[in-house]
């Protein structure tokens, strides 16, 4: 590998996406998925009995088969849908353009990005997050059988001139979207494919001296290099573009209105002794403390402080207070170790060390484990658990902003479990990717 992977440089091209052939599946809705990592034993088994051809059939969900040779099965069913027209590539490469309109915290949305295929060889992608050996073997195993992209990754980019995105935006102003689907969150996602020479020119233009952050897709992204560097090892010679020399991504501007990230709020449980007066006095230490009437008041609260302060709010006993921290100067001592300030800053990173760890004693194996704490981007959940006497304490905390993930990946670092939640996810099933791979 070169030594160009770690710079700035994001160089993407136009393909030949392959997609569901609309006269025979009827309802895009009920063959495309949430990304695999999302579909549980339950979820995999509802969007069966939605169509024959949903997309589960072939990409699974988070738990691997018993079985290897399901991957296989896999991907023969991938190749008799492609023989059979069910799906079908399309005879020009483009790019996609690839909208999401969503509604959150009583706001509307539309959340605009473009799918293209990166070249993984020259592009520098940074990353936010660790990655399992688990989901990287199961997508690998999956990879290896289809030689297929199927999920996207989520890569952001940071472009104020906005010059992709405007003329991305131009070239499909007016026009009714090629493939539209409902996700299972009432969530619209339109795709619209780009075959213009200038448009595809002014995005490769904008993104390649930019660098790739990616917001969701690790386990996949890692795994499209492992596949890169067998198939080298193995002699075979890639086919530009679509080949296992690039991965297709999802591109979406930082500049975007519509790039939301949710807040990931704590439900605290199996406590062997808490009090929650004891711990209100044990935060006023480094904490300025104060009683809210609501959880409306309590949602105020966060608002206000959001990227101005680092400020939580805890509910317990039907009563919510806001904590927020007095000195700025105290993080290097409230969170020790070698961590860079970006990662020592974030709210996550303060809640977890001198809250949960210092006051509670729920260390980081307690946190991997989760045996103390459920997660939930919905306030009025955190309240219901603790009301229903199912916990002990919720913590409510803003979500984590993107130019603090984007700040976290620049300096080498990955984020704290459980910071970021980009909403709504890239559906898997709109468009895929085939390769072409020279083996002899």
């Amino acid at each position: 590998m070169t030594g160009k992977k770690e710079g700035k440089m994001a160089v993407i091209y136009p393909f030949r996406g392959i997609r569901y052939n609309l006269e025979v599946v009827g309802d895009l809705s009920a063959v495309v998925t949430q990304p695999y990592d999302r579909i549980g034993p339950k979820e995999e088994e509802e969007y069966k009995k939605r169509s024959p051809y949903n997309i589960v059939r072939v990409i699974g969900g988070k738990v691997p088969p018993e079985d290897d040779a399901e991957y296989q099965r896999r991907a023969e069913t991938f190749r008799k849908w492609l023989a059979e027209g069910v799906l079908v590539q399309d005879p020009e490469p483009g790019i996609y353009a690839y909208w999401q309109k969503f509604t959150w915290d009583g706001k509307e949305y539309v959340r605009k990005g473009f799918v293209a295929l990166i070249d993984l060889k020259e592009s520098g992608v940074k990353a936010h997050e660790r990655t399992l050996k688990g989901p990287k073997e199961d997508r690998l195993k999956l990879l290896r059988a289809t030689e297929a992209n199927f999920g996207h990754i989520f890569l952001l980019y940071r472009d104020p001139s906005l010059k992709a995105s405007n003329a991305i935006s131009d070239a499909v102003s007016g026009k009714d979207p090629e493939m539209r689907a409902t996700d299972d969150f009432g969530n619209e996602h339109l795709l619209w494919q780009i075959t213009d020479p200038a448009v595809i020119e002014a995005a490769k233009e904008t993104l390649r001296p930019l660098q790739a952050y990616i917001a969701d897709g690790h386990h996949r992204f890692e795994t499209a290099k492992i596949f890169m560097e067998e198939c080298f090892q193995r002699g075979w010679t890639p086919v530009p573009p679509e080949s296992f020399t690039s991965r297709m991504v999802t591109l979406v501007n930082t500049e975007e209105p519509g790039l939301v990230i949710r807040p990931i709020h704590r439900i605290v449980h199996s406590l062997s002794d808490f009090d929650y007066r004891t711990f209100l006095k044990a935060l006023e230490g480094d904490f300025q403390v104060e009683q809210l009437r609501s959880l409306e008041e309590a949602r105020e609260r966060l608002a206000t402080g959001l990227g101005k302060e680092h400020v939580f709010v805890f509910y317990s006993g039907g009563r919510f207070h806001a904590a927020a921290l007095k000195e700025e100067e105290a993080i290097e001592r409230l969170v020790p170790g070698e961590k860079p300030l970006e990662w020592k800053r974030l709210d996550v990173s303060i809640l977890h060390a001198a809250v949960f760890e210092k006051l509670l004693g729920i260390d980081t194996e307690a946190l991997v484990k989760q045996t103390n704490v459920d997660y939930t981007p919905y306030a009025e959940k955190v309240v219901e658990a603790v009301d229903q006497g199912k916990a002990q304490l919720g913590v409510l905390l803003n979500p984590t902003r993107v130019k603090d993930v984007l700040a976290v990946a620049d300096a080498g670092e990955r984020m704290p479990q459980k910071s970021t939640d980009f909403y709504p996810k890239l559906l898997t099933g709109l468009v895929a990717m085939k390769m072409k791979i020279r083996k002899g």
